[in-house]
């Protein structure tokens, strides 16, 4: 069992640097300069937090936070940003390119110097984010569940990563694609998305048990207090408020972006009921019927 975890614990995190070697070499490819060789400083944290969480913690992940979650992204977002960027200033003088919308074209694409020459900039960064998201759900899938942690509330953060996942994938693809003036801002915000993944806040139900109707209501109510904040300022929130501004300040309106919207604002009103709900439980618990 320990030589299991060792096994998974040093494969994931293979997995995360060979990703984002991959990010840094089309950037590279794309700059044409060799100095962003550099951006591969960023892969020694996370090669230093494997040999000690190894050394100290046997390969197990911590309770409440991935530090190995957090430097990957450090590792790759970078590099993310450079080619977003670059592609919206290049636009127009891109050359000739094959979209990854058919199998014909796949199998044209043998080697990575085909890969890097002929397929579309936007295809290419949208696989980046793609593979990053799932790299992200398998990644904390793999790694050795922290103390603490139970393979039901893994399974619980799982399933909350699929469907955050696929938001923050429409918000790139999508949202991000159809402004211009506001894709600094956009990318701000993707990034602050990804906060959600450093934690591994669940609704746990024998912590809640355990606590009875003791305790204050940030205590009692913590990881719904969490999910809250979440919703609100890192993910639906924000996303809710840069897609409004999409349609009402730019004009752009298709379906897929009318049915997010509806998406993040439902959300962000059950939140709010959920606060309310948090609210009278305590106050009736407090003061009693």
């Amino acid at each position: 069992m320990i030589l299991l975890k060792f096994i998974c614990a040093i494969i994931t995190r293979f997995l995360f640097i060979l990703v984002a070697l991959i990010g840094v070499v089309r950037v590279i490819w794309v700059k044409k300069n060799v100095l962003y060789w550099l951006l591969t400083l960023l892969f020694l944290p996370l090669l230093v937090e494997m040999i000690v969480t190894l050394k100290r913690r046997k390969g197990k992940d911590y309770k409440w936070f991935s530090p190995t979650i957090l430097l990957f992204l450090i590792s790759i977002i970078p590099s993310i940003w450079i080619l977003e960027l670059h592609h919206l200033q290049n636009k127009s003088n891109d050359p000739h390119c094959k979209k990854l919308d058919s199998l014909e074209n796949l199998k044209s694409m043998i080697g990575l110097d085909d890969l890097l020459s002929t397929v579309c900039s936007n295809d290419w960064i949208l696989a980046l984010h793609q593979i990053l998201l799932i790299l992200l759900i398998v990644g904390k899938w793999l790694l050795p569940i922290g103390g603490g942690v139970t393979k039901d509330e893994l399974s619980q953060l799982l399933l909350i990563f699929v469907g955050t996942s696929a938001d923050i994938l429409e918000f790139t693809s999508e949202t991000l694609s159809d402004v211009k003036w506001y894709s600094i801002v956009c990318l701000f915000i993707y990034n602050d998305a990804f906060i959600f993944y450093f934690f591994s806040v669940v609704n746990s139900r024998s912590e809640d048990s355990c606590e009875g109707q003791s305790g204050s209501l940030l205590k009692r109510h913590s990881t719904d207090i969490w999910g809250i904040v979440e919703s609100l300022f890192i993910q639906d929130g924000p996303f809710l408020l840069v897609r409004l501004i999409v349609m009402t300040c730019h004009g752009i309106f298709h379906q897929m972006l009318v049915f997010f919207t509806i998406k993040n604002f439902l959300v962000v009103i059950l939140s709010f009921y959920r606060l309310y709900v948090i609210c009278l439980d305590s106050r009736s618990n407090t003061f009693g019927p």
